[in-house]
């Protein structure tokens, strides 16, 4: 019998060994335990969330892909051409080496697009952290966006957008997603699969070494990232982004010019060859014969479970046709990468291993790619109900004469402050295609070739997802389509990334699941299917779970990249509305708001979203728009309705002058995140007809006042210059 020992090693539960054991009908050798300890776990096999995955909405007329059948997701875009798109997370490996663990998820995520026979075209990243007070924190916030920029400026992609997060509650786990979007002709497309008997695995890029071994059911299964800093550290993967460079082009050029030399393509990530070979196999419906022999390695001495395991990183897995094995291998070669033959596609079941002569392990596909699934019963936090029934309108409201300095106070703050700090790392206008840069809220890039555009954004508050995962993850979905709307793209498509704590404890797969609901919703409602992700759980330190934390990343499309909108005000006396509600707000509008953590250090009530609402307010936007009645839109989110125009304001470098003055709650009114809102700029002569299409769909209509040329900013009780609210906002570039 296997030491329990052993079974920690590669995460596998006493009762799962068991079964493993009875569905082979013998026990498992050193390799393939820990073959199978990765194909099983978590993160490769999705245990917990496969059953709740498969409530996503992920059909539709433009989508190409089967959700979670290939490395990513491709959506029709028109005339030949596909928008390729996944996001992943590496979360624990940057916990314990920043810079690398974020460097090498973006290498990760980039491999997934151009396996798919796509050109990357733009990076985005999600990200969270502890309070940037703890050293500890700022260290790891420093590090992982070096990372990010560092290796994805080398790899000439443009990082264009993104979000940050803050909060106690990532401290000793930050999250670190990153999303990846390519291009591709829809006819060529490539799979990841093995087929053919007697065609050829090849094994391309860098060598393999000892780096990121049980990486998949360490790293990122049931781990610690505090508690085992050091027994895990050699688990983190370290990257060359100047070979993945040269991966990445020749790659692109198998698939764009030789296509019909190859069967499949697919990159090593986690769980490195053994993943690659098996997924590839158990889509092809073959089986393969390795020879380790032939595997080209970067240290001596290296054993078969090392060599199975290792998640080195820059290697892709290449099903080459027999008779093209000579032309591919000149192809990588004429790329100075390392192109070696190391087994065959077989007819069989199974993924045999050979090293020194014998057989080191026989792998049947079927078992090794069907785990264990847990359908669990969730409970809600217990603290949950006293946080949901908490009234805001039992605090205090904000007096006139302090309403200045809460504006400033809250442009200050982290979670509202400008991102210009982080993404002045990032070449952003590599490639020349970004028509609208990071900054505001989505991306725009040009579709290569065309006046035609793809809008991107991440989005999710997590403190919403605390205080109601449903409605939370909701809102994700919600704000994401949101921000692609003010750019006046339309939403098309989701991948999203669900990280969690550890699945096992009912509360959190309470949240798990709750969110899942939410996503399904929400994405129903907008019709935006779920075309790829990834499941990251057990972000736990000292047993204490990080924020319900769903990414979405959202696409969205635009016919023309010159009319794209930006969020900042640019025309002197322009007009400024509100659409989706009015001026007045209750105080249940400060639910989980950052004015209320940062002036009552609270995190608590029930936030609210109508859906419904939602997608009128988005079509008004879209309508607008198309009419070219719109000069600026920016959504209204963290912060409120106040920092969402100081925002307009600092990013057009213009003033604002308010005409209308809020009523009731002053806090509700100026620093409320009820949802549903965004404010937009016209002309005067485009009055008429905003409110006459307003009152047709019934979006509520505000006009808030008017763009100033003066550098002062003024609404309701508020008044400052411009100057004053931008040395707040951009405390964090310094």
């Amino acid at each position: 019998m296997v030491e329990q020992e052993a079974l920690d090693a590669v995460a596998l539960s006493r009762t799962e060994y068991e079964l493993l054991v009875h569905r082979l009908g013998r026990e498992p050798n050193e390799v393939e335990l820990g073959m199978f300890g990765s194909l099983w776990s978590e993160h490769c096999g999705y245990k917990n969330s496969k059953p709740l995955l498969r409530l996503f909405p992920t059909g539709g007329d433009r989508v190409l892909t089967r959700a979670g059948a290939e490395n990513a997701g491709a959506i029709d875009i028109g005339d030949g051409l596909c928008v390729v798109m996944k996001v992943e997370s590496h979360n624990h490996p940057s916990a314990i080496e920043p810079y690398q663990g974020a460097a090498t998820g973006v290498g990760g995520i980039v491999r997934d697009i151009f396996a798919m026979g796509a050109y990357p075209v733009a990076i985005l990243d999600s990200l969270r952290f502890g309070s940037l007070e703890e050293p500890q924190n700022a260290y790891l916030f420093e590090g992982v966006v070096a990372g990010i920029g560092g290796y994805g400026n080398c790899l000439g992609i443009p990082t264009v957008g993104g979000e940050v997060f803050f909060s106690p509650a990532y401290n000793g786990n930050p999250l670190v997603n990153a999303m990846c979007v390519g291009i591709a002709p829809v006819d060529g497309l490539l799979s990841a699969r093995a087929r053919g008997e007697g065609n050829a695995l090849l094994l391309v890029g860098a060598d393999t070494g000892r780096d990121g071994i049980h990486g998949a059911s360490g790293l990122a299964s049931r781990t610690d990232p505090e508690a085992r800093f050091e027994e895990m550290r050699p688990a983190v993967q370290v990257g060359n982004p100047f070979m993945e460079k040269l991966l990445m082009e020749a790659c692109w050029e198998l698939a764009s010019e030789h296509r019909d030399w190859i069967v499949g393509l697919q990159d090593l990530g986690a769980a490195g060859l053994t993943s690659a070979v098996v997924e590839c196999c158990a889509r092809g419906g073959a089986g393969a014969v390795l020879d380790l022999d032939h595997v080209p390695r970067r240290d001596g001495g290296m054993s078969p479970y090392e060599v199975m395991l290792s998640e080195s990183q820059e290697r892709m897995l290449v099903v080459a046709r027999r008779e093209h094995v000579d032309d591919v291998r000149r192809l990588f070669q004429h790329w100075e990468l390392h192109c070696e033959e190391i087994g065959q596609v077989t007819a069989g079941d199974e993924v045999v291993v050979h090293a020194g002569g014998r057989e080191v392990a026989r792998v049947p596909v079927v078992i090794a790619t069907e785990p264990p699934e847990y359908r669990r019963q969730g409970e809600p936090p217990a603290a949950l109900r006293e946080l949901n029934q908490f009234n805001p309108a039992s605090l205090p409201d904000v007096e006139p004469g302090g309403a200045t300095a809460t504006l400033l106070t809250l442009l200050a703050r982290p979670n509202v402050a400008s991102r210009r700090g982080v993404f002045r790392q990032y070449d952003h206008q590599v490639l020349n295609n970004t028509a609208v840069p990071p900054g505001g809220d989505a991306a725009v890039v040009r579709v290569p070739g065309t006046n035609r555009g793809v809008a991107l954004t991440t989005d999710c508050n997590p403190r919403f997802c605390y205080l109601d995962p449903y409605t939370g993850a909701a809102i994700a979905v919600a704000e994401a389509a949101r921000n692609v709307v003010c750019t006046g793209a339309v939403p098309v498509a989701v991948t999203d990334c669900l990280n969690f704590g550890n699945p096992e404890k009912p509360d959190v797969y309470y949240q798990l699941s709750q969110a899942v609901h939410g996503i399904t919703e929400a994405c129903s409602e907008f019709d935006t299917p779920v075309v790829s992700g990834n499941v990251s759980l057990y972000n736990e330190t000292a047993g204490r779970a990080v924020y319900p934390t769903p990414v979405i990343g959202m696409l969205g499309l635009l016919d023309d990249v010159a009319k794209a909108l930006r969020a900042g005000f640019t025309v002197p006396d322009a007009e400024v509305w509100l659409l989706g509600a009015e001026l007045a707000q209750p105080a249940a509008a400060l639910a989980g708001s950052e004015y209320l953590e940062a002036v009552h250090g609270r995190v608590a009530g029930l936030p609210r979203v109508d859906l419904q609402a939602e997608r009128r307010l988005q079509g008004l936007v879209l309508q607008l728009h198309g009419e070219g009645l719109l000069l600026s839109a920016h959504d209204c989110a963290e912060g409120g309705l106040a920092v969402t125009l100081s925002e307009c304001a600092l990013l057009g470098d213009h003033g604002f002058a308010g005409e209308a003055e809020p009523d009731g709650r002053l806090d509700a009114a100026l620093f409320g995140e009820a949802q549903g809102r965004v404010v937009v700029s016209a002309r005067g002569d485009a009055a008429g007809r905003l409110q006459e299409l307003a009152g047709e769909v019934a979006v509520p209509i505000v006009l808030l006042g008017r763009v100033a040329e003066a550098g002062r900013f003024r609404f309701g009780p508020i008044e400052a210059p411009l100057a004053t609210l931008r040395d707040a906002w951009e405390v964090l570039v310094r």
